[in-house]
């Protein structure tokens, strides 16, 4: 089981919440859920709506787009971060390879925590440095 702490530095290692402070941590930790998933079972749909971002705990999972596997998650792994922000449709589908354990967090209990200005401005900063990255990459 993991605790408090380890899953708060597994918040953390989300490049999305890379900056935050411990107290920004444990508000988005005390909005997640933990969530349970039977091995074979679809955590998240390609096409379908998304509502949050799944942190591994414990377990493994598969990433498949088009039906062709593209990655496989573990421990520490993490899947819809910009849906958590967007609420848009998934990209991929997410299957557990093996029982899995996530800590989730919905949209709509992330939401309130976008009105704290100090999540707000670390989000929009992380944001920013992607959208600079991928404006350096010629193929985008």
């Amino acid at each position: 089981m993991t605790t408090k702490k380890e899953a708060i530095d597994r918040l953390r290692s989300v490049p999305l919440f890379e900056g935050l402070t411990k107290k920004d941590l444990e508000n988005i930790y005390s909005s997640c859920r933990e969530g349970n998933f039977e091995e074979g079972r679809d955590v998240v749909v390609e096409g379908r709506g998304g509502i949050g971002l799944h942190l591994i705990l414990d377990g493994k999972a598969a990433v498949k787009r088009r039906n062709k596997k593209v990655a496989t998650l573990g421990r520490g792994e993490y899947f819809g971060e910009i849906s958590l922000i967007d609420g848009g449709d998934r990209t991929a589908t997410v299957t557990a390879e093996t029982d899995l354990t996530t800590l989730s967090l919905s949209s709509w209990s992330f939401k309130p925590l976008m009105e704290k200005p100090s999540i707000a401005k670390a989000l929009m900063l992380k944001l920013c440095a992607r959208i600079r990255e991928l404006e350096k990459d010629p193929t985008h």
